[in-house]
């Protein structure tokens, strides 16, 4: 079968479409037609080595697969060929076909498409537990989601308001990111490419502040975002895309009982009944038509690499789709 493959890390360059053997049947394992995967900033982090986990070379990226079941094991009894499926793995997503666990697998409703329901999955489901169990997000929260235009961004938005949010305030870099995020349901949006954006998030809040914060991004982003936040509030960590050691004062987090909560969505990942009810909820969401998906280019297998240029350059707008 075709894949993308990795032997040395590097530039999106180093990626090879390749031929390599079709996976190997275990118990408790399907074989999927892979038919969309999603592309993430976490591919890019493992091209370069520099994912929080260790990346065995070579190495096939791709944690975000949607397919059909073409063969199962003996001992699979949820699970039939021809069974549509979408599944959150290790590795492995950029090829014709995947061998998959079945406590990864949740079914794709009719009303789903492949590349919708690839497209939920490591952003979707981040923003969903960064909300809900880090954020610990209370009806009338007030939300504060930095860039609002992006993967986690867009889901925030939305997910905040369906998790009872009062206000949501974006930030972004441009007016088109901004106005995106409007679509989704934002209340106040903020470009945080200018001065002092956190004057305007307090201005937007009359004072008080937020009560939870998703930042991604470190140094004066997250010392400025500390500056926005509320009593008895949440600000959650969820990246660190500026590459920034960022250093504070502590006694700021004790002014007004400030929390700050690092995320990795590989734990939550453990629990495989929470992870499966949150793929369920996010469908239903789609399904249901509360949440909008903003899927921004699909590409065929072997564009992977054009794909991961565009992602890095921050030339796209939503989700990234590869399409075996």
């Amino acid at each position: 079968m075709k894949a993308i493959q990795f032997k040395e890390y590097g530039k999106p360059d180093v990626l090879q479409f390749v031929e390599v053997p079709l996976p190997e049947l275990r118990p408790r394992n399907v074989l999927v037609k892979v038919k969309a995967a999603g592309v993430n900033f976490a591919d890019t982090a493992r091209r370069y080595g520099q994912y929080l986990a260790k990346t065995p070379l070579p190495y096939v990226p791709g944690a975000e697969v949607a397919g059909v079941i073409t063969e199962v094991a003996a001992d699979v009894t949820d699970y039939k060929i021809g069974d549509r499926v979408v599944a959150l793995t290790d590795d492995g997503g950029y090829a014709e076909y995947i061998t998959l666990h079945e406590s990864q697998l949740v079914k794709i409703p009719e009303s789903v498409d492949f590349n919708q329901a690839a497209s939920i999955l490591g952003q979707g489901i981040s923003a969903y537990f960064i909300l809900k169990s880090s954020g610990q997000i209370q009806k009338g929260d007030t939300v504060l989601v930095h860039a609002a235009a992006g993967g986690v961004g867009t889901f925030a938005v939305q997910l905040a308001k369906i998790m009872g949010a009062g206000k949501v305030i974006a930030t972004a870099s441009s007016k088109e990111k901004l106005d995106l995020a409007f679509s989704l349901g934002a209340d106040v949006g903020i470009n945080y490419t200018g001065e002092n954006w956190h004057k305007q998030v307090l201005a937007a809040t009359d004072g008080k502040g937020v009560d939870v914060a998703l930042e991604m991004v470190g140094g004066d982003i997250f010392k400025n975002t500390l500056k926005c936040m509320a009593v008895n509030s949440r600000l959650v960590i969820y990246g660190r895309a500026g590459g920034l050691e960022t250093k504070f004062d502590p006694a700021i987090l004790m002014q007004r009982n400030v929390s700050v909560v690092g995320f990795w969505l590989v734990h939550f990942l453990k629990d495989s009944k929470a992870y499966k009810n949150s793929v369920r909820d996010l469908l239903n969401y789609i399904d249901e038509g509360k949440l909008k998906l903003i899927i921004g280019k699909t590409f065929a297998l072997e564009e992977a690499k054009l794909a991961h240029e565009l992602l890095e350059g921050r030339q796209t707008i939503g989700k990234l789709i590869l399409n075996p």
